[in-house]
């Protein structure tokens, strides 16, 4: 292992990169904080007034006392659906966190935020928790609290493949697979959400406050004439005591949570997989500096090896192929104590030959793949998946190299290798997307296509096909075409098209689309990181690695 501590180099730049970064990260704070509030103090008092604990009380009460609680897409939502008032965090809270010492996936309707009701963006979320639990055969609890669709917006969350359904759908195969799903019913639960928490392995209702119907009281007075109150129709005592379709009922919020956590205090353990762990060591530097070694503007280069030694045990790295293929990082150290293979792009200055007997010479990357490069980490993941070992990929990518010479050497052959080889592998994959992330790079470094198990990115994170100046340099070209325009016409249409197209770069932006699973504040990562490890060894048995066919 070599200690990667003596790249951190502090110095005016860094302490510039700090400052910046502090400021942004505790700006992007408030704003969490914000969201944290979903539709506002009056709609959360008029829940108090009902007896209710709000969604993040109800989690409160749930998790184990002082442990640590992963939230995924807290920014989902966010900028959307300005023209009915907005859906902060999607209306739903969704997370890994521990309930009676087992790791678990919880999902939590926010009834202040438009009686809980599903946007299509709240199905997405509940559809990635539900992945991730399936994915890592983590536990599900589900609070209900939802008013159902958002009726307004039926066309875009109820009938197609990942819509609506498909939530049930996955209660299905998660309780097949034998993943055990509890759900409680503590406030309405209309229609077709109905069947959520009836299709979970257990399903328990709060008195006064919860309710289960395929049609509310309107409804059922407009199509049969049966007038009826809430209580008669679906409450918990119709439900549990009568029709038999709750399992059992509580006085209120307090009990039920308390009843949810003994179930899973009774689940047994499932066996982890064999994923080496060993004890958990600091690295070697203050892993709250590792600010300093982002830079300010996502064109400028930095060393990769100063980001690991932040995040990596004892700042240790055995490097992979140090030698070759240096515009990628490969190898393997550990965070938290267990292992994991690093694939990092490279954005500082690396030493290359152009063919054998040929001197090194110096050149200064921006995040680009080559061949050689390619070839390296399509070995790398082969090979961890061969030692089950699970993968960390760091992106700051802005593609594969291009060019006559890259062509003939094959760059689209090794490039295909590379990204064959990551969709194939079956080790746990993580994803933080540090810098720029564009084109087959965000592919070939495991993006959102590519199965990452979970996917985050920084606050320096940009994602897209190309870089917003190339990209505004070609949009001109096409909206200009042939035609007489002026520099000043030509400088104001440009300046346009750069608003448009890095308003759609902002990791806000990617986050609210659930294109990532949240914004780290990169001074946390390394224990993101070590929660999805532990979330992902639960999976138990590593399934066999196989690929297609490779251009060799």
């Amino acid at each position: 292992m070599a200690s990667l501590a003596g790249a951190v180099k502090r110095n005016g730049a860094f302490e510039a990169n700090l400052d910046h970064w502090r400021t942004v990260v505790d700006r992007l704070d408030n704003e969490v904080a914000t969201l944290h509030l979903g539709g506002g103090a009056k709609a959360a008092e008029r829940l108090r007034g009902q007896g209710k604990m709000l969604a993040r009380e109800r989690l409160a009460a749930l998790l184990d006392p002082g442990t640590p609680f992963l939230e995924l897409g807290v920014w989902a939502g966010w900028g959307m659906y300005a023209e009915w008032g907005g859906a902060p965090s999607a209306g739903v809270v969704t997370g890994v966190g521990t309930v009676s010492n087992r790791r678990c996936v919880v999902v939590a309707n926010d009834a202040t935020v438009k009686a809980g009701a599903w946007f299509p963006i709240t199905c997405k979320k509940i559809l990635r928790a539900q992945e991730i639990a399936l994915e890592n055969r983590l536990p599900l609890i589900y609070l209900v609290d939802s008013a159902g669709v958002f009726l307004p917006m039926q066309d875009e969350i109820f009938p197609d493949r990942e819509h609506f359904g498909r939530v049930f759908y996955n209660n299905a195969r998660l309780s097949a697979a034998g993943i055990y799903q509890l759900a409680a019913i503590m406030g309405p639960c209309v229609a077709g959400g109905a069947y959520l928490p009836i299709m979970s392995d257990e399903a328990l209702i709060v008195e006064k406050t919860g309710s289960i119907f395929l049609a509310g009281p309107a409804l059922v007075r407009a199509a049969i004439g049966e007038p009826i109150d809430t209580e008669a129709l679906g409450g918990a005592e119709v439900q549990s005591d009568i029709s038999m379709v709750v399992d059992d009922r509580y006085p209120d919020d307090a009990s039920c949570i308390a009843a949810i956590r003994a179930r899973l205090g009774q689940l047994a353990r499932a066996p982890l997989a064999a994923y080496d762990r060993g004890e958990a060591r600091e690295p070697a530097v203050d892993p709250a500096d590792i600010l300093g070694s982002i830079p300010q503007d996502r064109t400028r280069p930095y060393d990769t090896y100063a980001l690991l030694a932040h995040l990596l045990d004892g700042s240790e790295l055995d490097e992979y192929k140090a030698t070759s293929g240096r515009t990628l990082v490969c190898g393997t150290g550990r965070i938290g104590g267990r292992a994991v293979g690093v694939v990092a792009n490279q954005r500082g200055v690396v030493h290359r030959r152009r063919g054998l007997g040929d001197k090194e010479r110096e050149m200064q990357i921006g995040g680009v793949i080559y061949a050689d490069a390619a070839d390296k980490g399509a070995r790398f993941v082969e090979l961890c998946n061969q030692k089950g070992i699970p993968l960390l990929f760091l992106q700051d990518v802005t593609g594969f190299m291009v060019g006559s010479k890259s062509e003939r050497e094959g760059i689209i052959k090794d490039g295909a290798k590379m990204v064959n080889v990551v969709a194939n592998s079956t080790v746990p994959k993580i994803t933080v997307i540090v810098g720029n992330s564009y084109g087959a790079g965000n592919y070939a470094m495991c993006g959102k296509a590519y199965g990452a198990r979970f996917i985050f990115a920084w606050p320096s994170a940009c994602i897209a096909v190309m870089g917003g100046e190339q990209a505004a340099q070609t949009l001109l070209q096409l909206q200009v075409g042939k035609r007489e325009v002026s520099a000043a016409e030509k400088l104001a249409i440009l300046a346009d098209i750069r608003a448009r197209y890095e308003a759609t770069t902002d990791p806000r932006y990617a986050a609210s689309r659930l294109w990532v699973d949240g914004i780290l504040d990169p001074r946390h990562t390394r224990e993101a990181v070590a929660a999805c490890l532990e979330a992902a060894a639960h999976e138990g048995q590593q399934a066999p690695f196989r690929w297609g066919v490779l251009q060799t």
